[in-house]
C-alpha cells in the first residue's frame, strides 16, 4: 500500500497517518507493533510516559532485521515528559529514549505537554533544538500546545516546531488550531482521532458515508482526518482493525460529507478534560 506522505518545515517527511502506541506494553505492544509493521505502518508514536520505548525499538529492529525494509523508511517519534522540562534534563532525557529505543536516531521528538503551571516548556525546547543539533534528533516538535505556547518557543528559537500533536477528532475539531498550524507551517498529528469511546460511528454523517462507499464508520473518520490534512495515530492491537485503518487511501469523502462529520463538533467535545492551558503531565 502506497502512503502518502507530509514534508515538514525542516525539509524531512512524513507518512499522511501513523500508529500510536498508548498503553500498548510488554508481549501485547511487540506483537502489536509488530502487526502494525507487517500491515504497513511506517509512523509509530511512543513516549517516555507510554513506557515502552524499549518493546517498541525492539519490534522496530526485529522488523528491520527480517522483512529487508529499510530503517530510514520507518519513522519513530516519541515524547518528553514534563518532569524533564529544564534544559540539561531534555538533553539527557533524549539520549535515555535514544538509547531504551536501541535505535540509531530519534525521527522525531515531541514535548508531550507544554505544563504552563510549571512554565519550562521554553527550556524543555532549547532542549530538543541542541538535540537536533547533536543529531540525536531528526526533527523536532511539540503536543498539547496552544497558539501562545507555540509563539513562545518560536520567539525564544528561531525555530518553528515541525509538528503539534494535538486531541483531534470528529466531536472536537480543533479548527481554530489548524489554521495556527497552517499559518506556521506547522504538521497537525491528532491522537485519539477517532473519539476512543465517544467515536461517533452512529451518528448519521459517519454511517451514511460508510454505507455510501462500502467502508466501516472508523475510515470514514480517518478518511475525514487525512482529507483535512491531519496525521492521524489510531491505535489498535487487532491485526484486521489496524489493516482496515490503514486502508483509508482508496475512496475520498464529498465536500458535503467532510461538512456533516465536521458539524459534529462540540465546545464541550474534550475526552478528558485535558486542556493545555491547566493540564500539568509530569
Amino acid at each position: 500500500m502506497s502512503i502518502p506522505q507530509h514534508t515538514l518545515n525542516d525539509g524531512h517527511r512524513i507518512p499522511a497517518i501513523g500508529f500510536g502506541t498508548y498503553p500498548l506494553v510488554g508481549k501485547e505492544g511487540y506483537d502489536a507493533v509488530r502487526s502494525a509493521l507487517d500491515n504497513g505502518y511506517r509512523l509509530i508514536d511512543t513516549a517516555v510516559n507510554y513506557e515502552n520505548e524499549g518493546t517498541v525499538g525492539r519490534a522496530i529492529r526485529d522488523f528491520v532485521r527480517e522483512s529487508g525494509v529499510d530503517r530510514s523508511e520507518i519513522t519513530v517519534q516519541t515524547k518528553l515528559p514534563g518532569r524533564h522540562h529544564h534544559t540539561d534534563r531534555a538533553i539527557k532525557s533524549g539520549y535515555e529514549s535514544l538509547q531504551r529505543l536501541g535505535l540509531d536516531q530519534i525521527d522525531v521528538l515531541l514535548i508531550h505537554w507544554p505544563n504552563p503551571i510549571a512554565g519550562t516548556f521554553v527550556d524543555a525546547w532549547r532542549g530538543l533544538v541542541r538535540l537536533r543539533e547533536r543529531g540525536i534528533v531528526r526533527s523536532i516538535g511539540v503536543s498539547n500546545f496552544t497558539e501562545s505556547h507555540l509563539e513562545s518557543v518560536i520567539a525564544d528559537s528561531g525555530v518553528t516546531p515541525v509538528i503539534n500533536q494535538i486531541e483531534l477528532h470528529p466531536l472536537f475539531t480543533q479548527e481554530a488550531m489548524r489554521a495556527v498550524h497552517d499559518r506556521l507551517g506547522i504538521v497537525t498529528e491528532s491522537w485519539s482521532p477517532l473519539g476512543k469511546s465517544s467515536a461517533p460511528f452512529a451518528e448519521g454523517a459517519v454511517a451514511k458515508a460508510a454505507d455510501a462507499h462500502g467502508v466501516t464508520p472508523a475510515q470514514v473518520v480517518l478518511r475525514w482526518q487525512v482529507q483535512l490534512g491531519n496525521v492521524p495515530l489510531p491505535k489498535s492491537a487487532n491485526a484486521a482493525r489496524q489493516a482496515a485503518n490503514l486502508d483509508v487511501f482508496t475512496f475520498s469523502l464529498s465536500e458535503d460529507e467532510m461538512t456533516a462529520v465536521s458539524a459534529l463538533n462540540r465546545t464541550d467535545g474534550r475526552l478528558f478534560g485535558g486542556d493545555p492551558t491547566t493540564h500539568e503531565e509530569m
